[in-house]
């Protein structure tokens, strides 16, 4: 069945995964560049944002949001950009 949830503007989703990204510390160019993050993966994490019913709830968390591990439980790419993290953490290391 399909998500009953309306679409957002591509680009507000754009910046609202770079600023979640920014929030966790993830470097998502650093991840294209590296291999770890192809750019369709990409493009369905900006769309499952899209898709997210929580975008405004987003908004309100990234202004006012300190660094942390990873995204907020109503976040839909919360396992995709923690799992990211977790990555560039190990090749970090």
């Amino acid at each position: 069945m399909p998500d009953p949830t309306p679409l957002g503007p591509p680009r507000r989703h754009y910046w609202l995964v770079q600023g979640m990204a920014r929030a966790t510390g993830l470097d998502l160019v650093a991840a294209v560049r590296d291999g770890r993050l192809g750019l369709h993966d990409w493009a369905d994490i900006v769309h499952n944002c899209r898709a997210c019913a929580w975008a405004d709830g987003c908004d309100q968390w990234l202004a006012g949001a300190p660094h942390v591990a990873a995204p907020p439980r109503p976040c839909r790419n919360r396992a995709a950009l923690a799992a990211l993290k977790i990555e560039q953490e190990l090749s970090e290391a």
